[in-house]
């Protein structure tokens, strides 16, 4: 039996959002036993005449809430008895839980996990890493997006490796594309940093390497995970993902612009349909923080349902396919080869 807890308040939709997202996964995945944390009387209230298997759901009262806009050091620090707090201190304490799921405030949920949870043998700092839809019907990984501003190439191949793992053990890609974000395609573009990044990420036999990615080329199917430092892979993500969003609000306009654009709107309303699904992130799950020493999952402030049983399949996934031991092999056969 998989122990996910999964932090029921600090999201737009919580709790309810967090609850149906919890009841559904543990629904499809009879592995699976889950952990609510946040105020006991007010989860019980929405789990009240709902049919769910009593036996692997647990709530752990936790009645205060950690904000987006207070200070992740003096919210850790003073919110102890916080839902978030709650559910990374069963990490910490009880060895039976393998992960955790947040909506909540990321730089609380990050300064918790490095300071309370702590990293995998070998790991230089953990990253974020969201999964984006290809035009291809694929997906593509990208990490870092926002845990860390200032890098070294050092960082990039680890992040090369957390994200080889976890599109391995999570999504079954069997050899993942790797590609590092940069200003041009060709080996010698970039910064010194970059360049030297290129240089180890191609001496990395763990990875499988295939070289620079331009920005414009994210989403075209022709790689499975980007490398960047996390200043580069937020402004990425949200810069695509806004988009993506701003097309479809400029098409939707253009098409009830004309009545004969109505009419053949009509005629393709499945095709749009099926694209609208396809861009929708809540069927994504959220970014996980890959290189700590527990499963950690971010999922966006406005997670809905959806989102939140695609987060806690996310963290299912990588605590029932053993990505951290496995991470820590591949950590631990490089550095014994740099020694």
């Amino acid at each position: 039996m998989i122990k996910i807890a999964v932090d029921c308040f600090g999201g737009d939709r919580s709790p309810q959002a967090n609850i149906d997202g919890s009841l559904s996964a543990l629904e499809k995945n009879k592995d699976l036993y889950l952990i609510l944390t946040g105020d006991e009387e007010i989860i019980s209230s929405h789990l009240k005449d709902r049919t769910y298997d009593h036996e692997r759901l647990q709530i752990v009262h936790a009645p205060t809430v950690i904000t987006p806009d207070e200070k992740p050091t003096d919210a850790i620090r003073l919110k102890r008895d916080s839902s978030m707090m709650a559910a990374v201190n069963l990490l910490r304490t009880d060895d039976s839980v393998g992960g955790m799921v947040s909506t909540g405030s990321t730089g609380a949920l990050v300064t918790a996990a490095v300071l309370r949870i702590g990293r995998l043998r070998n790991v230089i700092r953990p990253a974020f890493c969201p999964i984006l839809p290809t035009m291809t019907g694929g997906i593509v990984g990208v990490c870092d997006s926002g845990a860390n501003v200032d890098i070294t190439p050092e960082y990039l191949q680890q992040y090369a490796v957390f994200g080889t793992i976890y599109l391995q053990t999570v999504y079954n890609i069997e050899k993942p594309r790797v590609a590092m974000l940069n200003i041009g395609t060709e080996a010698g573009k970039g910064d010194e940093l970059r360049k030297k990044a290129y240089t180890l990420l191609e001496n990395t036999p763990e990875v499988n390497f295939v070289g620079n990615m331009e920005s414009r080329d994210l989403l075209a199917g022709n790689y499975d995970l980007v490398v960047c430092d996390g200043f580069s892979g937020n402004v990425l993500v949200k810069t695509t993902e806004g988009t993506a969003i701003e097309l479809l609000k400029k098409l939707k306009k253009g098409i009830f612009s004309k009545t004969i654009y109505k009419l053949g709107a009509g005629l393709m309303k499945g095709l749009f349909d099926d694209f609208k699904e396809t861009m929708n992130y809540q069927n994504y799950g959220g970014s996980v923080l890959l290189g700590t020493s527990k499963t950690v999952v971010k999922g966006h402030g406005s997670s809905n349902a959806v989102a939140v049983e695609k987060c806690i399949e996310q963290a299912f996934g990588m605590e029932k396919n053993a990505f951290a031991e496995k991470t820590e092999a591949i950590l631990d056969r490089i550095s014994n080869q740099e020694q």
